[in-house]
C-alpha cells in the first residue's frame, strides 16, 4: 500500500499528542543508539533528535512516500532515513532505545516480534510503544459492515488487529525487563469538517479497502461508510464531532 503524507498530516496535532505522552514517560538519560519504527514523516524522530541530541538516531520506514517527506524536512545530519520492512529488520547493534509510535499494530505475531525487539536491546535499554487499541470502535466495525457488497475483495483486507491487551504484552516483557510500565488512554478527539472521522481512517485502515475499489464501487463502499460514521459519530451543535480513540503504552527497560 502506498502511504500518502499529506493525508496522513490532516491530522497531526492529534497523532502527535500519544508520542509526546509515551516520550514523556522515557527516563533514559543519555542513548546512544536510537531507531524510530515506523517513523512516518519523521516529526517524532526530530523530537527523539532534539531530546538526545548526542545520539546517533535512525528513522526505520517500509514507505519510500512517507521516508522522502522526512527527508525533505531538511535535518542535515542529525537524523539517518532507513527504507526497511520492520517485520525482518533487525538493528545493526544493540539499540539503547526502540521508539515507535502508531506502527506495530500493521504488524503480526506480536508475541514473537516483541521478544525480537527486547533482544535487541543494549543492557539497560528501552522499548518504548504506542499502539491504537480501537479496532472495536465504530470507526472499524462500520468499515467491516460498508464491505460486505465486495467481500471478496474487502474481506481479506480487513485484519483482525493483533494488538492484545495489556496483560498479554506484561506476559511477553515482564520475564526479560528490569520495569515495566504498560496502560491506556482514551482521548476524545474533537474533529471539525465534513466526515473527519472519513477523513481520519481514509489515511490509515481504510486506505487499502479505498485501493481495492475503482469506480462506482469504490464510491459505493465509500457512501456507505460515510453514512454508517455519521450516525455513529454524530456532528454536535457547536459543529465538533467526538471521535474517541484509545491507544496502549508500553515502556520496557531490559536489565543490564
Amino acid at each position: 500500500m502506498a502511504w500518502d503524507p499529506s493525508d496522513y498530516l490532516k491530522f497531526a496535532d492529534h497523532r502527535l499528542r500519544p508520542a509526546l505522552d509515551l516520550l514523556a514517560r522515557i527516563d533514559a538519560r543519555a542513548p546512544a543508539r536510537i531507531f524510530d519504527l515506523g517513523c512516518g514523516t519523521g516529526n517524532v524522530t526530530r523530537l527523539l533528535a532534539r531530546r538526545w541530541p548526542a545520539a546517533a538516531i535512525t528513522g526505520v520506514d517500509s514507505s519510500p512516500e512517507m521516508l522522502a517527506a522526512a527527508q525533505g524536512a531538511g535535518d542535515g545530519d542529525a537524523v539517518r532515513w532507513l527504507l526497511a520492512d520492520l517485520a525482518a529488520w533487525a538493528p545493526p547493534a544493540p539499540a539503547d532505545l526502540l521508539f515507535s509510535n502508531a506502527a506495530l499494530h500493521w504488524l503480526d505475531d506480536h508475541a514473537g516480534l516483541f521478544r525480537r525487539l527486547v533482544a535487541a536491546l543494549a543492557p539497560g535499554g528501552t522499548l518504548a510503544v504506542q499502539m491504537p487499541r480501537n479496532h472495536a470502535a465504530p470507526s472499524h466495525t462500520c468499515m467491516a459492515a460498508a464491505a460486505r457488497p465486495w467481500w471478496d475483495r474487502l474481506g481479506p483486507l480487513l485484519r483482525p488487529s493483533p494488538v492484545g491487551d495489556p496483560a498479554f504484552y506484561h506476559d511477553v516483557l515482564a520475564p526479560h525487563a528490569a520495569a515495566l510500565d504498560i496502560w491506556e488512554s482514551e482521548y476524545l478527539q474533537l474533529l471539525t469538517g465534513d466526515d473527519p472521522v472519513l477523513r481520519w481512517t481514509r489515511s490509515t485502515a481504510l486506505a487499502p479497502l479505498a485501493e481495492a475499489l475503482d469506480g462506482a464501487a469504490r464510491d459505493a463502499f465509500l457512501a456507505d461508510y460515510a453514512a454508517r460514521l455519521r450516525a455513529a459519530y454524530p456532528r454536535r451543535p457547536d459543529g465538533t464531532t467526538l471521535f474517541p480513540f484509545r491507544r496502549l503504552f508500553i515502556v520496557a527497560r531490559v536489565r543490564e
